[in-house]
Order: structure tokens, then sequence, then C-alpha cells
């Protein structure tokens, strides 16, 4: 107990724990335990008692706080599954050399809310701000780059500067004609 309560590398929660056994077993009250350790006397009759009960065991967190997951594994992968395939309403090459999309009212392209909706289709009740966390989670990217900026096309002519007109422009460098002081 000694060691732990001294150690360096280990959890600083468990250290502090067991801090507060070792100046129990030194005969301090819980309420001067507490006012050495910055902490409420509260918390350190509950970790006292675990440990009593316990043992060094029980100085440990215990496992399976907090919310469980409303979305499992396979849900998740699912749902990171359909950015690689290709929008229902998106216009690919037929065998005949003619254009057609799957479903010619679905989206073109993939957004949070068309993938919200296909995640829907195929039963995973999700929300569309739970796609964006996911995604942004496994990094993968939904948005395709705009069309409009880039472009194999040899003659393709960009849309100009891309800075907005609430940019001040950079400074360029003048030379004036009067001199300075370190041509005088």
């Amino acid at each position: 107990m000694y060691r732990l309560a001294r150690a360096r590398k280990a959890p600083r929660d468990l250290v502090m724990r067991a801090r507060m056994v070792e100046l129990s077993w030194s005969g301090q009250r819980v309420p001067a335990i507490a006012d050495e350790l910055r902490c409420s006397p509260k918390t350190v009759r509950r970790w006292l008692h675990r440990f009593n009960r316990l043992g060094l065991d029980g100085l440990e967190d215990l496992g399976g706080q907090g919310r469980k997951r409303r979305i499992s594994e396979a849900e998740r992968s699912q749902i990171v599954g359909l950015v690689r395939e290709p929008a229902p309403g998106r216009l690919t090459v037929q065998a005949g050399g003619d254009l057609a999309a799957a479903d010619e009212a679905g989206p073109p392209e993939w957004t949070l809310d068309a993938l919200a909706a296909e995640a829907m289709r195929r039963g995973i009740r999700i929300a569309r701000s739970q796609v964006r966390r996911i995604l942004l989670a496994e990094g993968v990217r939904w948005r395709r780059t705009r069309s409009w900026t880039r472009s194999k096309d040899p003659e393709f002519e960009g849309k100009g500067r891309g800075s907005s007109g609430s940019t001040p422009a950079r400074p360029t460098a003048r030379r004036s004609s009067a001199p300075t002081s370190s041509d005088r």
C-alpha cells in the first residue's frame, strides 16, 4: 500500500485513493484526510469503505460507467461503408455508354442527411449528428471536392481569387523615391 501511495507511474486517482487508506491507517480522521487531499469527506469515506470491502481491487475504477452505445460496431461499420457506395442519385455510365442513376429521385452526393436517411432505410436508427460524429471519429470524408474548383479539362479557367471581399489584401512592398535614413 505504501508503494502504491507513493507511485509516480500509477494512475493519479489510484495513487490518491491509496494515500487515503495510508493516512487512515496512520490514525488520521476523515475530515483531516479530506483537507490534506483536497477532496470531500464523503469521497474519502466512500473509498475507505470500498477498500475495507474489496481490498486493493476496491481502489480500482469500476468498468461500465456511463451511457451504453445505442449503435453496435456492425452498424457503425455499415454507416462508414455507405460512404464508399455511390449515392443513389449519382449518374453512372452504363454498359451502352448512357448515363443513369439507380434512383433518380435520390441525392446525387452523400450528405449527412442523405446518409442518415439511408441508414434509417436499412434499419439503423440514427440522427444526422451521430452520423457526423461516427464519420469524423473514423476519419472518413463524405464530401466530395466541388466540381467547379478543379477540372481535368485543359481549357478550364478557375474562378479567380478565392478570398472574400471582407478579407484585407496583403500589402505589397512599394519602393518610395524619398531617401531613407540608410541612404543619407
